[in-house]
């Protein structure tokens, strides 16, 4: 946990917080905090800064707390992908938060699993969790907004030309001679399932904006494709 991440809910005052939950936990037995420790802390959705220990017990911690720094910058690309296998998912959202997405759209493709969207993971409760660890080890306070969209056909023909708006698209097809890594700007990045976007998928997002690019001579898993589409598209920009 690099950064304590605080709720509106924390306060005790306008500058002061306790916190008796897992935060406190981590304070006291992995950080090891003492009294008068500067910790770095930041308000979900808002101020990063830092909380001095001002009381530590064995219930509760209480910082007083000056929040003066802005969030991280977000990642310059939105991310659009075929919703992974629910072992996979906890991971890929951890790794867009830790990126900073601002928008993860998670659409349905022809190789996704009907069971898939049934998963508990995407219950709001369970993907705040996942979305909050990969903040806390970024050290960032924005949580990316995550966007369910079950019916592929109707999200690519009714939803992508308004989100690709004056920016790039750029869709993951293996074998493509275009690569990700040598393309600059904001953006928005389609990412297939386990085997790629079928071929009509790719032609129909192609009618709406989408330049096709591959990440990479290898096959590449979702969630490494996840974090090698993301790494290049930032470097690029």
């Amino acid at each position: 946990m690099n950064i304590i991440l605080l709720a509106p809910e924390d306060w005790l005052d306008e500058s002061t917080v306790r916190l008796d939950d897992r935060r406190h936990v981590h304070i006291r037995d992995v950080l090891k905090a003492e009294m008068g420790d500067a910790l770095r802390v930041g308000l979900l959705g808002g101020l990063r800064g830092s909380g001095t220990v001002v009381k530590l017990s064995d219930e509760h911690t209480r910082l007083q707390v000056d929040l003066v720094d802005p969030p991280l910058p977000r990642h310059p690309c939105d991310l659009i992908l075929a919703l992974p296998r629910p072992k996979m998912l906890r991971r890929v959202f951890r790794t867009a938060a830790e990126m900073g997405v601002a928008n993860l759209y998670l659409i349905n493709s022809a190789r996704v699993e009907k069971s898939y969207w049934q998963s508990p993971l995407l219950q709001p409760d369970r993907v705040d969790a996942a979305l909050t660890a990969g903040l806390e080890r970024a050290g960032d306070t924005v949580l990316p907004q995550v966007h369910l969209h079950p019916r592929f056909k109707p999200f690519i023909e009714d939803q992508l030309p308004g989100l690709i708006g004056s920016r790039a698209c750029w869709i993951a097809n293996p074998g493509t001679p275009e690569v990700l890594a040598t393309q600059s700007g904001e953006g928005l990045i389609m990412l297939g399932p386990e085997g790629g976007f079928v071929p009509y998928e790719v032609e129909l997002a192609q009618s709406m904006g989408a330049q096709p690019v591959r990440l990479s001579d290898r096959i590449l898993s979702v969630d490494t494709a996840v974090t090698a589409a993301l790494s290049q598209s930032a470097l690029a920009s």
